[in-house]
């Protein structure tokens, strides 16, 4: 059985010519006057297109006094400007047919068009025009403040796992900008000033700092044409933004964090520094992640929820611009104790450490990872949006041509090297959130 596996998974990885059906040179760029990088790829499998703008400010962009802003200007972009006033940006763009959409990571905001190709020079207005005049009229600021408020509260309210994630980033780091998280401190939230608000836009949400990716039914002639005519009057308003010097010193020795909350049973977790995405390591760690916890076969799921000694454990480890954190996340089974579940999670922590990871184990996240890539490009918003991914991450959108070699390359070795590497007790951040015990 595991070698008809091994031999499948061999012949997939032979049978998939990196992405034939997408190539590098398919993407097509030029840069705007005012330094707004447009890429362009011709899709004219639909008559429909997908306008991403990536905007290089997130949380990790911020400061304290005014942590959440990057989040609160994804809710102001939609509370209209000077030609589109309040709810006319999607009125707009559901009279043309099309849909919008908008995220907020640490290292990134993201503003999604999806529309028939038809509306290309309605969305080129819309976007201009938000851009360009964006409003911050106070009642519409107070308004929305109340509206980002209520998500902070309410996800506290509904979410252990996000009081206990917050606590943990507030603990993990002690420099850098990555110990809050996207939504922001409370404080911050109810203190904005509108000054602040205008200096952030002027700062960060000028054309140099965003590029744009639309692909679909349109042809690079139209594209270039329409943003010269609607993106490259945009003036840049500032300087360029300052640059993110914070590095987050080694930690040296172990950190723990207790949170006390009403809750059934207890959670863990249990947070390890990791590299950024540019780091050679980072695909093997990608890949340690899912052997863990990626579906019913994982080593977490057989080893804490099988045995219900959890009743879920996952990891967490994404790209970043800055490194980050590996983390492991378990919530107890009933009648099981934080003790328990903590000592559980730190025997599968060493049990890879020290015996490492089976080639089949390797192979299947392999071939998930090639699946995933194939999925991520299967549509227009797709595409956009993973290309534009890597463009950020990586430092450039080719690197996801290459990226299905860069997970192939990686062996049970570098496995085990990169758990050694970074699961060290003096690494390592141990989060506790249960009932008051005392």
């Amino acid at each position: 059985m595991l070698k008809r596996f091994c031999m499948w998974g061999l012949a997939f990885w032979l049978s998939v010519p990196a992405f034939a059906q997408l190539k590098p040179e398919d993407v097509q760029s030029f840069t705007l006057k005012n330094g707004m990088k447009i890429f362009v790829l011709e899709d004219h499998s639909i008559p429909n297109a997908n306008m991403y703008l990536f905007w290089n400010v997130g949380s990790r962009n911020e400061k304290q006094g005014i942590t959440g802003l990057s989040h609160f200007f994804e809710h102001m972009m939609f509370n209209g400007a000077k030609k589109y006033g309040p709810k006319q940006f999607d009125q707009v763009m559901e009279f043309n047919g099309g849909q919008n959409n908008a995220y907020t990571s640490q290292d990134m905001t993201v503003y999604t068009d999806f529309f028939p190709a038809t509306a290309l020079e309605s969305i080129f207005d819309l976007e201009a025009d938000r851009i360009r005049d964006l409003a911050l009229d106070p009642k519409m600021i107070e308004s929305e403040r109340g509206v980002v408020h209520s998500e902070y509260t309410t996800g506290l309210e509904n979410s252990p796992e996000e009081e206990l994630d917050q606590a943990m980033l507030s603990v993990a780091f002690s420099q850098h900008p990555y110990m809050w998280s996207v939504i922001g401190y409370e404080s911050d939230i109810l203190n904005w000033k509108r000054e602040d608000l205008v200096n952030y836009f002027k700062t960060y949400y000028a054309p140099n700092n965003a590029i744009t990716f639309i692909i679909g039914d349109v042809k690079l002639a139209d594209v270039k044409r329409l943003a010269e005519q609607y993106f490259e009057p945009i003036p840049v308003l500032a300087p360029a933004p300052p640059v993110v010097h914070n590095k987050e010193p080694e930690q040296k020795g172990e950190r723990r964090v207790m949170v006390n909350r009403d809750v059934p049973s207890p959670y863990v977790q249990i947070a390890y520094h990791t590299p950024e995405a540019r780091h050679p390591d980072y695909y093997a760690l990608d890949l340690l992640s899912a052997i863990l916890s990626r579906g019913q076969s994982s080593r977490l799921y057989k080893a804490l929820v099988d045995t219900q000694i959890a009743s879920e454990a996952y990891t967490s480890f994404a790209p970043s611009i800055d490194p980050y954190l590996f983390s492991f996340t378990a919530q107890a089974s009933d009648g099981k104790t934080a003790d328990t579940l903590e000592a559980a999670l730190l025997a599968e922590v060493d049990k890879v450490v020290k015996t490492g990871v089976t080639e089949a184990e390797l192979e299947k996240v392999k071939n998930q990872k090639v699946m995933d890539f194939y999925r991520s490009i299967q549509t227009n918003n797709g595409k956009a949006n993973t290309l534009g991914r890597y463009e950020r991450y990586f430092g450039d959108y080719r690197k996801f041509f290459t990226a299905s070699e860069d997970y192939r390359k990686v062996t049970v070795a570098d496995i085990q090297r990169v758990a050694k590497t970074y699961f060290k007790k003096s690494n390592r951040t141990v989060g506790v959130l249960q009932k008051e015990t005392e």
